[in-house]
């Protein structure tokens, strides 16, 4: 097996893998792009998030519709934040024209030390579904989460399936199956938001993306299914798994900065 095989079978079981952590928590990112900027050093950055924007998206979809399968979907809340996200994402986008991302790596390693926190100290958090919010209050509440994780998304990028879910549960009083489930609907209009920039542009690698796409959305197929097979609590020990390892890649990325 040349280099070339290799670095593409490489890529293939990351895309698995980046797949079946997301379906379950978001995060799958924080697998995927790595991997791309390894196997291709010299690729230009906007060509290798594209390509990992169309092999996302593609797991992100299967996840969303067998979560709507089987999950109770709250798309009075889901659809305001999908459609926020969505907009918002691009002024993200234009913003880190100006806004060195240096600036906010250390506030997001603060948020995430916060959110795996209070997860760890609230034994009950997320186990319950208690819808929190109803009518004009729950339309505002999910446009405001809606932009602000578009604007991340769109800006930054990482740990944002993570963050929609911390979310989800804390202001909306969703249980972890539900906020996880919600968490993906909005996740493909921050995807399909960049991915109108990126494809016009030729910011993609077509047969790599293919590939990918077919592997991340196997690796959804798995994670969707432990998901819903396991619930909640297996939801949230993913969750703070997750959550450890952005701790660790923000702290790492942070200090070496300086």
């Amino acid at each position: 097996m040349n280099f070339a095989d290799s670095g593409l079978l490489f890529l293939i079981l990351a895309a698995f893998l980046a797949g079946g952590v997301d379906a379950v928590v978001g995060g799958g990112g924080l697998i995927q792009i790595p991997a791309l900027f390894m196997a291709y050093p010299g690729q230009s950055a906007a060509t290798l998030f594209g390509t990992n924007k169309c092999a996302s998206i593609v797991g992100t979809l299967n996840a969303s519709w067998r979560y709507a399968r089987r999950v109770n979907m709250p798309w009075r809340t889901i659809l305001p934040a999908a459609l926020a996200a969505f907009a918002f994402s691009y002024l993200g986008a234009a913003v880190v024209a100006w806004l060195p991302k240096d600036a906010v790596r250390p506030l997001i390693l603060l948020l995430l030390i916060g959110a795996a926190a209070y997860t760890l100290s609230r034994k009950d958090f997320g186990q319950l579904h208690q819808p929190a919010h109803a009518g004009c209050r729950e339309l505002v509440y999910a446009l405001l989460l809606g932009g602000l994780i578009g604007f991340y998304d769109g800006f930054f990028g990482p740990g944002t399936g993570s963050f929609l879910i911390f979310l989800f549960v804390r202001f909306f009083g969703f249980d972890f199956l539900h906020a996880s489930a919600s968490a993906k609907v909005v996740n493909v209009a921050t995807n399909l938001a960049a991915l109108i920039y990126f494809l016009p542009h030729g910011f993609v690698l077509p047969w790599l993306a293919l590939l990918m796409a077919l592997a991340n959305v196997s690796g959804s197929l798995l994670g969707s299914w432990l998901a819903l097979k396991h619930g909640s609590a297996f939801i949230r020990r993913v969750f703070l798994w997750v959550v450890g390892m952005l701790i660790i890649k923000f702290a790492w990325d942070t200090f070496a900065a300086w």
